[in-house]
């Protein structure tokens, strides 16, 4: 299908109209995955393959990278298209909106039933491709999934390094974030406002939660931990002071919100639901 999906855009995107003969059905994929990454060369090829389990392609939107991100994107089979920025801004409030909206627009070339949107740290648990093609999910316009943050502990602070990141920790906080990040191809669903995650237009009566993911942007390594404080605080400046307080804090005891760490499967028995911010 991926051969077909990138002839079917690049059509598109030349101008053409793509006509059907009598009788010919090209179904239309169920899933895209959408990715916006800048510099993660060092997580891209699993976050790659991970997504990839669940989508039919996927679309990436590289912000800049200076590192082989673009390179390993190009290169995946299931990236159809690179959406790449030619220079980064710094006003990240308002771009990170942006990127996602342009990613969006992108990928709705392809046609999809659904669209799947992530970050390169984020990793899945659950049939997301099961339940999607099924009967239970007729009545569902969106589906918000879980957010877990895993966490450096004192046992457990080797740097990741390359393969599967999934499980790679040992240890994760409860505080559960319900992100909506799979939603229909509907064209009222836009991304819109500041630092917008989530797109706005979808249908919250036929919005669920399902499904689980395991968060590794403070968990990676402690430089990456030390890197990831200092991006918030220098851009982002209703976080600032959180974040210079956290610098220099990559071992965890307890999570940041100060209550107890859990394995992945008790984790999930004590999420205390949190907002998406």
């Amino acid at each position: 299908m991926i051969g077909g999906l990138r002839s079917y855009a690049r059509a598109v995107r030349h101008g053409y109209r793509v006509e059907r003969g009598p009788g010919v059905r090209t179904p239309a994929p169920l899933l895209i995955g959408l990715i916006r990454e800048r510099n993660e060369a060092l997580v891209l090829q699993d976050t790659l393959d991970h997504l990839g389990r669940f989508a039919d392609g996927i679309v990436v939107y590289d912000d800049a990278s200076e590192d082989d991100s673009v390179a390993i994107a190009a290169h995946h089979p299931k990236v159809l298209h690179v959406v790449a920025a030619g220079r980064w801004r710094s006003d990240r409030v308002r771009e990170e909106t942006r990127n996602r909206s342009l990613l969006l627009e992108s990928a709705r070339e392809y046609g999809p039933r659904w669209f799947f949107y992530c970050d390169a740290d984020e990793r899945f648990e659950g049939d997301i491709r099961g339940f999607l093609a099924s009967r239970a999910a007729a009545d569902v316009d969106g589906i918000r999934v879980s957010l877990f943050d895993a966490y450096l502990t004192e046992d457990d602070q080797a740097p990741y390094r390359s393969g599967e990141l999934f499980n790679f920790r040992r240890s994760y906080g409860p505080e559960r974030r319900d992100i909506l990040m799979i939603w229909r191809n509907h064209p009222a669903v836009v991304y819109r406002g500041l630092d917008a995650r989530e797109p706005v237009g979808v249908d919250e009566r036929r919005v669920i939660t399902r499904f689980h993911c395991q968060h590794y942007g403070k968990a990676l390594s402690i430089q990456h931990w030390d890197e990831t404080c200092d991006y918030y605080s220098r851009h982002f400046p209703t976080y600032r002071e959180k974040w210079e307080s956290r610098k220099g804090q990559a071992i965890h005891r307890t999570s940041d919100f100060g209550t107890d760490l859990y394995d992945w499967d008790r984790v999930k028995e004590r999420s205390i639901k949190i907002h998406p911010a």
